[in-house]
């Protein structure tokens, strides 16, 4: 029988549907083409925001109408954190949540042998151990991400994550040198550490994310690790040296600013000042040369006046960002800021979202302009066109390199040569 995994979210929502799907293939099922009908269509969903919900159900009746008579399974996020509304979504056979995707073989067996539908949704518990997933390849791709980290324990006022997500655990020491080390010898050449709040690895198990950061580096195969969203205040000028140490740690940052206004940030219940995130910034300039920092702003958050949205503005462009998500606040169910007063008007969002993709868009630009004339190894991932591979550098700077080779999952040095649009065309650099 086929099957097919639908994922939409995060890079942790990617790591846990190449588990789930190295499952299913383990137990018999074959991987559908992409043009193929599946038997079975597993959607792993995400819940970030309102419109992710509405996502999710768009996806899920897509996935039946072109899958005519296959067993649709819902999981992931959006259960997990709204059982009610997921188990009223016929369109779905089987309803899994978070807290048991080893369940997930077993119950689509139970489902094609009853015909009777499946809701299972079990809650998070206080104390729950790190989920024991290991995935061998990723399907597609020539970088590997590997989830370390599970859980939040944050509670920012706009965000249902830590309800569909549980408190923090994180994986042993053991299990991820192994699965690094597995991720090596199958070829991949870089590996992203992830996690729903990645930089409080370890605070369960006493240790810390430099201590995952050293054991990914050590792995034989491995040339680059990675590392995925970040929360800014861990990162101490002890933790920055320690990880400067690692030749392998890319030198890119995804720091999650959301609002470059203090006064903001407190009713965000964020956990820093713009004066400190600023600090941060700099100290991982001076401990990583030429590093990318990138981050996510958000605009029109409940009671964001024009004077902090300008605050904001200003921050964002002080930074000089190397790119940035941008994208306006929307109201979520079941979180604080959902009744929080004076919410902004939709139209305001919009215009303020403008400016502030005008700002970050000239800042990404003069980020790029600056790596025009470098030298730098580039992971090549695929062909963008016939005879255009696109790669990445260590600082996740995106390459276009003219070819007619393969270069596939291989590493090359190139010449920064031209800024074309949000990337940098290469010359390969020859040993003439």
């Amino acid at each position: 029988m086929k099957v097919k995994m639908i994922t939409l979210g995060c890079k942790v929502n990617q790591y846990e549907s190449e588990a789930m799907l190295e499952a299913l293939l383990q137990g018999g099922f074959q991987e559908a083409g992409p043009q193929e009908e599946a038997d079975v269509v597993v959607v792993n969903s995400c819940t970030v925001t309102a419109t992710s919900d509405q996502k999710v159900r768009q996806t899920l009746r897509r996935a039946k109408r072109e899958n005519p008579g296959a067993v649709a399974v819902l999981t992931g996020c959006m259960p997990q954190a709204f059982p009610e509304e997921a188990a009223a979504l016929l369109d779905a056979d089987i309803v899994l949540g978070n807290a048991r995707r080893a369940d997930l073989l077993p119950r689509v067996l139970e489902y094609l042998s009853s015909k009777q539908r499946v809701v299972d949704i079990a809650p998070h518990e206080n104390g729950e151990k790190f989920e024991k997933l290991a995935v061998s390849a990723f399907h597609g791709r020539t970088r590997a991400f590997l989830k370390i980290e599970d859980g939040c324990d944050r509670f920012c006022s706009y965000c249902i994550i830590p309800y569909a997500r549980g408190r923090v655990r994180s994986k042993s020491l053991e299990d991820l040198r192994a699965e690094v080390a597995q991720l090596g010898a199958a070829g991949y050449q870089e590996v992203v550490l992830t996690g729903i709040n990645l930089p409080a690895y370890g605070k369960d198990i006493g240790l810390h994310l430099c201590d995952a950061v050293e054991a990914a580096c050590e792995a034989p195969g491995i040339r680059r690790v990675r590392l995925g969203s970040l929360e800014p205040e861990q990162l101490t000028p002890p933790v920055i040296a320690r990880m400067a140490r690692q030749e392998k740690l890319c030198p890119q940052f995804h720091l999650s600013l959301q609002s470059g206004c203090d006064e903001t940030l407190r009713r965000m219940n964020r956990h820093y000042t713009t004066g400190e995130y600023r600090q941060i910034v700099r100290d991982l300039r001076q401990a990583f040369p030429g590093c990318a920092i990138t981050t996510d702003i958000m605009v029109g958050f409940a009671g964001e006046t024009q004077e902090e949205f300008e605050a904001s503005l200003a921050f964002a462009q002080e930074m000089a960002f190397a790119k940035v998500h941008v994208f306006a606040y929307s109201r979520r169910p079941g979180t604080r800021a959902y009744t929080m007063a004076d919410q902004v008007e939709n139209r305001v969002k919009e215009e303020r979202s403008r400016r502030m993709i005008a700002v970050t868009k000239a800042t990404q630009q003069a980020f790029l302009q600056a790596q025009v004339g470098q030298v730098e190894e580039v992971l090549f991932e695929q062909q963008k066109a016939r005879g255009l591979w696109e790669g990445y550098t260590p600082n996740y700077t995106h390459v276009l390199l003219p070819s007619g080779e393969d270069l596939g999952g291989r590493v090359f040095p190139v010449r920064l040569v031209e800024v074309q649009g949000e990337s940098v065309v290469a010359t390969l650099v020859t040993d003439t």
